[in-house]
């Protein structure tokens, strides 16, 4: 039994040091003096004032994080109500959608970047034709920028904001529902203050997943974003000379920031469970 627990207790720390340990080697170099990245100069924090200084980084970052953001927010919107709408239909169609659904999230990247590419030059093409025979040669050329990234990215985040949702509403007991319905609440009213406040913990879940998805994406940003350079193409294009330390420090507040994030939200699900036990306690007691 002792071995059993050493070895599982060993296994445990393997794959999490596997998992953390680059993480932590990128943390601590950035805090490195030495441009080197094998051999420690001293501790510094020069990388993070080049950082804040660095235009080309910090505008592929804030356009990262404008189109992210946004896509995260439609995506969840949009997908939620989806999710909401699937759930409604008979077990064969659901069954049916879902695996439709299910093709983008295992489809390679590649293939998704190069066909949404496709169809915007298509779509390109067919709008300006169409502004050129109404405008003349005034109209000014429809091509890839910050709408074709953006509807790239909400693209590839809806099945995941759909498969987040989708088990947590077939987990809800229709009852509750009705019964708000009986107790005089309109559909509307017992959607967002009975089923919504139950859904909250999923839909949040996905936005963060969608967030994280879309800041991370470089293939399908590649072919979709013509000009505009999102974070990871930057840091592509810096790879083909040498990666400045200052990526190291750009890393390791990307990592910071998305740990509080989710700490913050399982603080926030861990509260929400402690007061409905007590509400509930409070309920058996009283009964």
């Amino acid at each position: 039994m002792k071995k059993r627990k050493a070895l599982s207790g060993a296994c445990f720390v393997l794959v999490f040091s596997f998992l953390y340990l680059p993480i932590a080697v990128l943390i601590a170099f950035s805090f490195n003096e030495s441009k080197s990245r094998s051999v420690w100069g001293g501790f510094s924090l020069k990388w993070y004032e080049n950082l804040f200084h660095n235009e080309m980084v910090l505008k592929s970052f804030a356009v990262s994080f404008v189109i992210a953001l946004a896509a995260a927010t439609v995506a969840t919107v949009v997908g939620t109500m989806a999710a909401i709408g699937i759930n409604g239909m008979g077990r064969r169609a659901r069954g049916v959608v879902m695996a439709v659904s299910y093709v983008p999230v295992i489809n390679p990247e590649i293939i998704t970047g190069v066909s949404l590419m496709l169809l915007f030059v298509v779509m390109r093409t067919g709008a300006n034709d169409a502004l050129s025979g109404l405008l003349g040669r005034a109209a000014e050329p429809f091509g890839f920028g910050l709408g074709t990234l953006l509807i790239a990215h909400i693209t590839f985040c809806l099945p995941y904001v759909i498969f987040n949702v989708g088990p947590k509403l077939r987990q809800l007991d229709p009852a509750i529902y009705d019964a708000a319905l009986d107790l005089g609440c309109s559909p509307r009213q017992a959607f967002f203050k009975v089923v919504l406040p139950q859904l909250t913990p999923a839909i949040l879940s996905a936005f963060l997943i969608s967030l994280t998805y879309s800041i991370d994406d470089f293939i399908i940003s590649y072919f979709t974003s013509g000009t505009v350079q999102t974070l990871p193409i930057a840091i592509y294009s810096m790879t083909k000379k040498k990666v400045s330390p200052e990526i190291n420090a750009l890393s390791a507040i990307l990592f910071v920031g998305i740990l509080v994030i989710i700490l913050a939200s399982n603080a926030v699900d861990s509260t929400r469970e402690r007061r409905l036990r007590r509400a509930a306690r409070r309920e058996e007691g009283k009964a």
